[in-house]
């Protein structure tokens, strides 16, 4: 988790505070680690019951103008004409994709979740302090395209509530609720903003407040993210506090996002891709690869780079054997069992919703858990290493503290609910 002098405070920085949230400066912003109830108890309420994340550090780019897909299909990792579904459909109103903007040497600048809103106006929502930084990125490769790209970094509010519950506490705050939510496949949204964020009126909460609504979330798990304009943040925020409290629903903080989205298999960005090669690593879905691997279906920023990259490091999801970690804050380092160092840890934590047993990890939300099986937790995490490893494989990770034995694997957390069908969570 990156760490800097933070200068900034969202929306809630006050109701954070009266509700004894340990505060971090994080990204610019000041921002809560986690509340009285703790880290481990926000990631469990997650996978179990529902959790409400403040996200107002996060920010949004709009981009619009007739040649607003153009500039985006080349700056944007996704190929736009054919990224949504199995069926390669293309990015349509209603509808976002996951995707990286890369610089020219193929690293990452920041990943994204990228909404079309109209024909030709898109929403991006970007990292904490990144809003700039994309804006600029944009405007360097927009030449003579008619493209207007707008930074709104601090002009929204945003909040995600993820978890199971999710949608049933949604049900007692938005109007026409179930028109809205019914139909709301995975990655797709509803509402509308334009270009200075203002927002319409296709979704509208308890006290007439107007909505921008989307089925994504950084857990992992079932949820929404909402954003609304600064002055009303708060009071959604306590509201859904309020109307959740009976389903499970409690504030969380930092820690917690950062357990829940390593044991989803989601990269925590800056830390898990930034200035190094987008490649060999868990998250090669955001590539526009053709069908056989062998080139991309269109050219983009960085696209050269990747072609040209015969080597360089692999990034690799890892289990430990118990709830044990390592420090990344010092240098942590992969070992080999001939004790070389042949990498670096990138992100290590503790996923408190899961266990093992016998060889198998369960989560506390498998349906077919052993009855016996309480999840005591298990370190997990990314390492990037400078040969090929395979699923199955052990490696030793060193801090300056101690040194653990882990296991190189496919997947994480087994049995996340983030693509359930919507009409079974309500």
């Amino acid at each position: 988790m990156a760490q800097q002098k933070a200068s900034k405070k969202t929306p809630l920085y006050t109701w954070h505070l009266k509700n004894g949230a340990n505060m971090l400066a994080f990204g610019e912003y000041e921002m809560p680690l986690w509340y009285p109830e703790g880290a481990k108890q926000e990631h469990l309420s997650v996978i179990t019951h529902a959790g409400l994340f403040d996200t107002s550090h996060m920010t949004v780019v709009f981009v619009s103008g007739p040649d607003a897909f153009d500039l985006l299909q080349f700056c944007f990792t996704r190929d736009l004409k054919r990224c949504i579904g199995k069926n390669h459909s293309p990015l349509k109103p209603g509808t976002c994709v996951y995707g990286v903007f890369l610089n020219d040497t193929g690293a990452t600048i920041d990943d994204a979740i990228l909404y079309q809103i109209e024909s030709n106006n898109y929403m991006i929502v970007v990292n904490s302090g990144m809003g700039e930084v994309i804006t600029r990125h944009l405007n360097q490769y927009k030449g003579s395209r008619y493209v207007t790209v707008t930074d709104l970094t601090d002009r929204i509010g945003k909040i995600d509530i993820q978890g199971p519950m999710s949608a049933k506490i949604l049900l007692n705050i938005l109007k026409d609720a179930e028109k809205i939510l019914n139909d709301m496949d995975y990655f797709t949204f509803k509402g509308t903003m334009d270009g200075s964020g203002r927002l319409g009126s296709e979704v509208i909460m308890l006290d007439n407040i107007a909505a921008f609504i989307s089925r994504t979330g950084y857990t992992g798990e079932f949820g929404f993210e909402i954003l609304t304009s600064l002055d009303t943040v708060q009071l959604i925020w306590e509201t859904i506090i309020a109307v959740g409290k009976d389903a499970g629903l409690i504030p969380c903080g930092l820690a917690a996002r950062d357990s829940l989205r390593t044991g989803a298999l989601l990269p925590l960005s800056h830390q898990d891709i930034g200035s190094w090669l987008f490649f060999n690593n868990p998250w090669m879905f955001a590539l526009p690869f053709n069908k056989d691997k062998t080139d991309f279906t269109k050219n983009f920023i960085g696209s050269n780079a990747l072609l040209l990259a015969q080597h360089g490091d692999n990034t690799y999801p890892f289990v430990g054997s118990d709830l044990r970690k390592i420090s990344t804050c010092h240098p942590a380092v992969v070992l080999d069992n001939n004790d070389k160092v042949i990498g670096q840890v990138l992100t290590c934590v503790s996923d408190m919703a899961i266990g093992k047993q016998d060889n198998q990890i369960f989560s506390v939300a498998s349906r077919h858990k052993p009855d016996d099986f309480e999840p005591k937790g298990l370190s997990c995490g990314f390492i990037k290493v400078n040969k090929q490893l395979t699923y199955g494989q052990t490696v030793r990770l060193k801090d300056n503290r101690r040194t653990i034995e882990v296991m190189v694997v496919k997947d994480i957390r087994p049995d996340r609910t983030a693509r359930c069908v919507i009409t079974d969570m309500l």
